[in-house]
């Protein structure tokens, strides 16, 4: 049984918990945010906190304040947050209530987290995935209890996020990797106003029958006691046997959905009284004074707390709000690469290598020299080494544990970065193909873009995510899209676009050291340089200490000084296979024709781009992607507003014909796509103008 101690904490926590949402529903002009609070969920919530060590990781949902004040945050650390003030210990005033994120030594870890109901579910899985991955490597990084307990990892949310697809992904790859992750699922039978038998067909307790591996565990969640042991149970299960558990605990709602959405808009008085019956908070007062507490000194208690939280709100109302000129802190952190350093051309070397190789080359030097490095994705193991073989002879050399293959689970493999980087791991993953990194567009955006900035700088996910991608030689319609301008929609994320072997290598190392995550759009067309005039993406390969920052471009062709002069020039601004159109273009206009590779699409190198353009005053941006609405488009706009009293004519943008999709057929292909010869043609109509 529980000592009378664990009792009076518990019930202490609830009543601040209890108080505060009291206090918020009775401040609500003040409450101007949108919040939930844990009303109906807090024994479940208070027993699970209060077994956590500073070494574990839990991933709380919107509702889990309760789980907060019982790991040790203060209910004025919460008012800084949901009052949005600058001293938010989580996200400086830029994420809503209950959204923490902490690096705190003497709390459990908490990686950022989102709205997104059960979004967390991936990259949470992540850290488990880490936490395996540290034990199995004995690494340094791998941080354990007082008493030498092995650190696991909770992830929380609600039972009508059980349904989203991505949770699936999560649970499955726990099961099969044998993670040590609880997933706590607390289950109020209501989404927003979805009842459970409208959403569903079965409970969580049911559904972990489906993952064969997964332990599952059913609790009364609104009874402390009863919750207390089945957390205590949980988590030493998981802590010494390293193995997936699912807690199901079915739960009242007693609050609003949030405070916009109120609860008596959508369900019934019988269902708000049957909910009432089970509220865990009269229980546990009586469970005060069976142990012995006085009436008069819990109402005390009461008494004690109620001025406690009330001071703590109006200092919380008193604290500064953050400085507006702050607003664009913690996109990114701080990359230590800046300069080109490194040899690029090394003495004596002849021999040129394809670009899959480079790739393949310098992920071979970094994961010799990083131990926190590792790959993994479809295909890339050992038995393959990926379907273009750019990780050939990586999972032979490295072994299973650095480099091993996923299921077909791209949201799974893009969001299981941000568990992984938190524990200091630097993964590179990789998507087989261009046209599938949709599924994975939810972890990219939801969570991998935001985490750095919405945890006030704490968590930056430093990723790679390589991607083959465009067209070439019947591909057809799901192995040839281009991307960029889907990705370059979201911020928080860096794009590279090599178009040579030694841009590969040095981009990819810079990636690796960027803090960051950087997506690598690698084309398969430039791979081994197997299309006519692409030969030159064969190239001397760098020293292993090459690095090409991101964000500098370079000029490929310079146009002579001469025809600039006489204004008979021309620039293009490209990148990956449109530097091999430009250049095959430009034989046909010598000394006329500049060439810029972008290298990096994000960040871009305004400077080198904007003087290009005004020392020619005519330009042709040129992409694969398809026009309208593209990034090329875009940059149109950009160029012509730094460089509109410079030029000589309109800024062209040149791509793709604006298709669904790349046709299988060559012929429809090459209609669709640009090529040196339409290239030749625009340059005329630009130089003639």
């Amino acid at each position: 049984m529980l000592a009378v101690n664990e009792i009076a904490k518990a019930y202490e926590i609830m009543t601040i918990a209890r108080t505060m949402g009291n206090l918020y529903e009775n401040n609500r002009a003040i409450c101007k945010y949108v919040h939930s609070t844990s009303r109906g969920h807090e024994a479940i919530q208070i027993a699970t906190g209060l077994q956590l060590l500073p070494c574990d990781f839990v991933s709380p949902y919107y509702r889990d304040d309760s789980m907060l004040l019982s790991i040790g945050y203060t209910p004025y650390e919460l008012m800084l947050q949901l009052l949005a003030k600058a001293d938010d210990p989580f996200s400086g005033g830029r994420s809503y209530y209950c959204h923490p994120s902490s690096k705190n030594a003497d709390k459990p870890g908490i990686i950022h987290q989102s709205s997104a109901t059960g979004m967390q579910a991936i990259p949470t899985t992540g850290l488990a995935q880490g936490l395996r991955f540290l034990e199995e490597t004995k690494s340094a990084l791998l941080r354990k209890g007082p008493d030498g307990e092995q650190p696991i990892v909770v992830c929380s949310f609600g039972d009508n996020s059980i349904t989203e697809g991505e949770v699936s992904e999560a649970l499955q790859f726990a099961a099969l990797k044998q993670l040590p992750i609880i997933y706590l699922v607390q289950d109020n039978q209501w989404g927003i106003s979805v009842s459970a038998s409208e959403a569903r067909a079965m409970s969580a307790y049911e559904y972990a029958n489906g993952f064969k591996g997964l332990h599952k565990m059913q609790v009364d969640g609104s009874d402390f006691i009863a919750s207390y042991l089945a957390m205590k149970q949980a988590v030493a299960f998981v802590r010494h046997k390293r193995q997936p558990l699912l807690v199901h605990a079915t739960v009242p709602l007693l609050g609003h959905h949030t405070s916009g959405v109120r609860k008596e808009t959508y369900r019934s008085k019988d269902d708000l009284a049957t909910h009432e019956k089970r509220d865990p908070y009269p229980p546990l007062r009586k469970l005060m004074l069976m142990h012995g507490y006085l009436e008069e000194s819990i109402v005390q208690m009461d008494q004690d707390t109620v001025t406690m939280v009330q001071d703590a709100f109006e200092k919380a109302i008193a604290a500064p709000d953050p400085d507006p000129s702050t607003v664009g802190k913690y996109v990114f952190a701080e990359t230590p690469v800046k300069e080109e350093v490194g040899t690029r051309v090394p003495a004596g070397v002849k021999e040129k290598v394809m670009m899959v190789d480079a790739a393949l080359h310098a992920i071979e030097e970094l994961m010799t020299e990083h131990p926190e490095c590792l790959l993994y994705g479809q295909d890339v193991g050992k038995r393959l080494g990926g379907v273009f073989r750019e990780a050939a002879t990586l999972g032979d050399k490295f072994g299973d544990t650095r480099v091993f293959n996923t299921a077909i689970q791209e949201a799974y493999i893009i969001g299981s970065t941000i568990g992984m980087s938190a524990l200091g791991l630097k993964p590179i993953v990789e998507v087989q193909f261009s046209d599938y990194i949709y599924p994975g567009l939810n972890q990219l955006v939801t969570e991998i873009s935001k985490s750095s900035y919405l945890s006030g700088g704490k968590y930056p996910v430093q990723m790679i995510l390589r991607v083959p991608t465009g067209a070439y030689g019947g591909g057809g319609p799901y192995h040839s899209g281009s991307i960029e301008s889907t990705l370059l929609s979201i911020k928080g994320i860096k794009v590279v676009y090599p178009s040579n072997a030694a841009d590969m290598k040095g981009l990819m190392k810079a990636a690796y050291y960027d803090p960051n995550p950087v997506i690598m759009l690698e084309h398969k067309g430039l791979y081994w340089s197997k299309v006519p005039g692409t030969e030159a993406a064969r190239t001397v390969e760098p020293d292993k200490d090459y690095i090409l920052p991101l964000g500098k471009a370079n000029k490929v062709l310079v146009a002579s000084e001469e025809k600039v002069e006489d204004g008979e020039s021309v620039c293009i601004i490209t990148y990956g296979m449109g530097v091999y159109w430009a250049k095959a273009a430009a034989e046909k206009f010598p000394g006329q024709v500049e060439i810029i590779d972008l290298r990096t699409l994000f960040p871009l190198d305004e400077e080198l781009v904007y003087s290009t353009v005004k020392n020619h005053g005519r330009c042709l941006i040129l992409t694969e992607e398809q026009q309208t609405n593209s990034f090329a488009e875009a940059l149109g706009y950009r160029v012509t507003k730094a460089c509109f009293k410079n030029l000589d004519a309109p800024v062209e943008v040149m791509g793709a014909l604006d298709l669904p999709a790349v046709p299988i057929n060559i012929a429809l292909e090459a209609a669709m796509l640009p090529n040196a010869e339409k290239v030749e043609e625009r340059l005329r109509m630009l130089l003639r103008g």
